[in-house]
């Protein structure tokens, strides 16, 4: 009976920077279990991960297969010029490359892209010892993708501005590509409002009629609006709830919008 429960419940596994949650979704009825861990600083992720599966309920009662929504820094890579066997390479140009990382990937097939990342080996390790089946997704991953969705709402092109763990990412989309992806650090508001402003006037954007879209754990909400509205005409915030009606996910505080947004819409 207890095999039988673990094939129809669906683990999920969000590791962010500095950040441990599972979220388990059973295959029937609505009920979600949000369990956010208490990560201890000074002490590796996978440290934190192996200490976690002593302690969480979900964990300790985990089924063979589990879904990591990683938080890592992503190269994007067009379709048609990425080739596997040379991914680690691609990588290491454009981030600080260290041993004990092992390089990933996914496929988007929506945006003919690649997103290529990476996850520490001693992290992965952890997760092998304790899953048969590991699927890695990016944690921006669902967000690109719902957001490309929405962005054929309208005729003005757009720019989105996702905040998560004092970090700030920017992208727009031309039809079916990125026309801009980039990551920044945003741990101050003037920060982010200067990126946000230099990629707006790098895209040519126009401050009448295009239109700006935050989303996430914005910082200082209310003053960042209030400044970005002093120039730019159409700036709007993304309400979760206005998007995904009455889902159950809506109802538990503190979920990152990347993960409501794989619960709701999926990878």
């Amino acid at each position: 009976m207890g095999e039988n429960n673990n094939l129809v419940r669906r683990l999920t596994i969000r590791i962010g920077r500095s950040s441990l949650a599972m979220l388990e979704q059973p295959s029937s009825g609505s009920d979600i279990i949000y369990e956010p861990y208490v990560v201890k600083s000074g002490v590796s992720m996978a440290a934190n991960l192996r200490e976690a599966f002593k302690n969480s309920d979900l964990l300790l009662q985990a089924p063979p297969r589990v879904r990591v929504l990683l938080d890592s820094d992503v190269l994007m890579v067009p379709v048609e010029l990425f080739e596997e066997n040379h991914m680690e390479e691609m990588h290491s140009h454009a981030f600080p490359r260290r041993e004990q990382e092992a390089v990933y990937y996914n496929v988007l097939p929506d945006l003919n892209a690649v997103a290529v990342f990476s996850m520490n080996k001693d992290l992965r390790l952890v997760l092998d010892d304790h899953f048969q089946d590991v699927r890695l997704i990016a944690a921006i991953q669902p967000v690109w993708r719902y957001l490309h969705q929405r962005s054929f709402t309208g005729i003005r092109p757009k720019l989105y501005a996702y905040f998560h763990e004092k970090r700030l990412e920017l992208f727009a989309f031309q039809k079916n590509r990125f026309r801009f992806c980039n990551s920044f650090d945003a741990s101050r508001i003037k920060d982010a409002q200067f990126f946000i402003f230099y990629v707006w006037k790098q895209l040519q954007m126009d401050a009448v009629y295009d239109e700006l879209y935050l989303v996430g754990d914005i910082p200082g909400e209310e003053a960042m609006l209030q400044d970005l509205r002093k120039f730019l005409q159409k700036v709007y915030v993304i309400n979760p709830a206005a998007d995904y009606g009455q889902h159950p996910v809506l109802d538990i505080t503190g979920i990152p919008y990347d993960l409501q947004t794989l619960v709701v819409k999926g990878r």
